[in-house]
């Protein structure tokens, strides 16, 4: 079972029926997020492999999985608080185990994200996996 806060968006997205609607709520998930210190924003928090600038910054603490995360894309920005939602306090070990593709799937992005973004959300999860692994 995914982080609370994961199951909440997942019931939101089973009562919104249209994938626009579905979309606006992804990019107003987004625009709930702090935006990250552009002191963050740099070389070493970049994730390659994205059409838009993302950066996530992992903050472990108390054996909990913890990060932070922006983008200059509002639905990259959207989609890294989804992935929020699945992985923030989740204890460091837990985290490479997660199916986030079946998850994510369980929110129908897996059919109406372009193949760049779906690369794109591939590489920020490889992310938060390297770097939970990292840090056990």
């Amino acid at each position: 079972m995914a982080q609370p806060a994961f199951e909440d968006i997942a019931e939101t997205f089973e009562f919104l029926d249209d994938w626009e609607d579905r979309y606006r709520h992804v990019i107003e998930l987004g625009k709930a997020m702090d935006p990250l210190d552009e002191a963050f924003k740099v070389p070493a928090t970049k994730v390659h492999g994205c059409a838009s600038q993302v950066w996530l910054v992992p903050q472990p603490e108390g054996g909990a999985y913890r990060f932070r995360g922006d983008s200059d894309a509002m639905i990259v920005r959207g989609l890294i608080a989804v992935l929020h939602a699945l992985y923030d306090g989740v204890p460091v070990a837990e985290v490479p185990k997660i199916d986030a593709g079946g998850e994510l799937a369980r929110l129908g992005l897996n059919d109406h994200l372009s193949a760049q973004r779906s690369n794109g959300v591939r590489a920020m999860v490889e992310r938060i996996r390297e770097t939970a692994l990292a840090a056990a």
